[in-house]
Formats: C-alpha cells, structure tokens, sequence
C-alpha cells in the first residue's frame, strides 16, 4: 500500500473549490493500493488530519522530516507519507509555498515544484517567460497602463478562478476595478481583452514525455468565465458550456496542443497543468493563464479533457503518484 497524504482546503478564497476537488479524488483514488491520509487546512490555517474531504473535524498534525505528525494529549504519533498530494488551489497552495515546505520534509509530491508553481501563479511573470519562449500573450501593465485599447481585464496578478477580475470597458471604471483586484493580491495585472475563443488544453507527465489530453472550448453566452464563484456549479454555468472536444479546425487543434507543450516545458511544468489559451479568428493562439493545480471537481475542466482522452481521474491519481515517486524530489 501507498502511504498518501492529501492536502485540501487552505486559509483563502479557493477553500470550497479545494474541498471538492478532494471529494472527486476521494470517489476515484484505489482504497486496494492507496492508504490515504487526509490532512484539512482549514480557513483558519490549521491542519487537521481527518477522516475525509467532508469530516467536520480531526486531530491536529504537522509536517516533519520524519513524517506526519499527530499531536494530542503531549504526545505524538508518526505517519509516514510515501507521497504528498496537495489538492489545493491558489495562494498558498498553487504557489510554491506548500510545495516548499513538503521540499523541506523530503516528502515526494504530486505537481510541479516550488519554482515552476511560483512562476505560474504570477500572472505577468508567465506572460514573460511564454514570449521567450516565442509564444503570444496579451499585452499587458502591471502597473499604470499608458493609454489601453479598451476594453480590459483587471486581475489580481497571483490568485485564480477569476476571483477579482473585474472587465473594465472605459477609462474611469479602472481605479475600481483595481481596488477590487487589490483585495485579493498587492500586485494587479492590467491586460487588454484578446478577441477569441477560450480553449484549454489539459497536460500530464514530465520531461518529453507528455500526455495531452482533449481540448475543449469554452462556450460563454455573456460576460466572462468565472464558474467556481457561482451558487451551483454542478448544475451547470449561468453563463458557460464547455464543448469537448473543443470544435475547432484540425491546424488549428495542432497548433493550439503544440503551445500548450511549449508553455509546459518553457515553465518547468511537471506532473499536470491546465494551459488555457485565446484562439483568435485569424487562427493565432494567445496564452491566457497555466493551473498547475487545475480544479479537480465534478464540473472541472481538466478532468473532462483527460477522460475524454481515454484516462478517468483515477488513471490520472496512479500517473501522477508514479511521476511524483520516482525519487526527484527526495
């Protein structure tokens, strides 16, 4: 068996979203070769060792070079961890911080390291490094922007599902939009609104060798795609479909999979990421974000792309843990 520690919640504003990707790992992870040991962060920021994604409650534990710690009544007892899973979202969990502490402990994990799950998270920091890599991006101000061509999205540089973005179609609504953007991150990225389709591309594996999953396509009837803000996602967007797969030409189905590849391999991306891009009407594709932790719910898109590819999450939980333990990171 499989010592597995899997972290969800977290202290911000994805803890909900966390909490059910947890609960899809849950229904599919193999109890036969699996030992899964379920470790809440909660809003608070303590961590709890519990029962599953839906306990209410659960011992207190910390991470050490010697495992997991279970700490009560002054004393403790040891678990050890073969491989960390950190099923979790956004800042402090998307961004290098706990890959830095399981780093520190010697615990393999499943995802991209510290500096590859740093770089993603900054939004204009990828915006950089995918132009060296001679991949489009918008352009793009993180701080004053000198006459924009309205209209543009203000976002917070490092947070995801599109929590703080706020479309900003004239001059006077942006010092708004920014206030709004700056409740969730100090650093705000003002980027022109790209013109296009909004296709994903679902990536897993290391190195050169990469499973892409199918694309889909984001089919928005208004405004702009913020599902995981929504009351009741699992019954379906109030403003979204998601086409699968993503019905676009074959070149351009090429070319979109071939950036998704470069973004991957330019970021130091490792074990999965969800490369979202902008394919224009003149068949150029535009970077939009990479999730190196992509939602893992009932309604997510990344696992949608994979199943429609032939591996349901539970095939993707046995690759991910076989990357994550082939001794890179101990």
């Amino acid at each position: 068996m499989i010592s597995i520690g899997i972290l969800f919640g977290g202290s911000f504003e994805e803890h909900p979203v966390s909490v059910k990707s947890a609960r899809e790992v849950a229904r599919s992870l193999d109890t036969t070769r699996y030992d899964p040991h379920w470790i809440k962060i909660t809003r608070g920021g303590d961590w709890r060792l519990c029962a599953g994604p839906d306990a209410e409650d659960g011992r207190p534990v910390v991470l050490s070079p010697d495992g997991l710690l279970v700490l009560g009544d002054g004393r403790f007892e040891t678990i050890e961890l073969d491989v960390a899973f950190p099923v979790l979202h956004g800042r402090l969990g998307e961004d290098g911080a706990v890959q830095g502490l399981l780093e520190l402990s010697g615990i393999p994990y499943v995802g991209c390291d510290v500096q590859s799950s740093a770089l993603c998270m900054d939004k204009a920091l990828t915006y950089l490094v995918a132009r060296g890599a001679g991949v489009a991006t918008p352009n793009f101000w993180t701080g004053s922007p000198v006459s924009p061509t309205y209209p543009v999205f203000v976002k917070p540089a490092r947070s995801g599902s599109s929590f703080g973005v706020t479309k900003v179609s004239a001059e006077h609504e942006l010092p708004d939009a920014v206030e709004v953007a700056r409740h969730y991150d100090s650093k705000v990225l003002v980027e022109e609104a790209v013109i296009g389709s909004e296709i994903g591309c679902a990536v897993l594996g290391d190195g050169e060798d990469l499973v892409v999953g199918e694309l889909d396509r984001v089919a928005l009837t208004h405004g702009f795609f913020r599902i995981h803000q929504e009351a009741a996602p699992e019954t379906g967007s109030e403003n979204s479909a998601f086409v699968v797969p993503a019905d676009i030409p074959e070149e351009s189905r090429a070319r979109v999979r071939e950036t998704a590849e470069i973004v991957y391999r330019a970021l130091g991306c490792s074990g999965l990421a969800r490369v979202d891009m902008f394919l224009t009407p003149d068949g150029t594709v535009v970077l939009n974000e990479v999730n190196t932790m992509p939602g893992l719910t009932s309604y997510s898109r990344y696992p949608r792309m994979m199943a429609a590819a032939g591996l349901p999450l539970g095939d993707v939980i046995d690759r991910l843990v076989s990357l994550a333990l082939k001794g890179k990171r101990r």
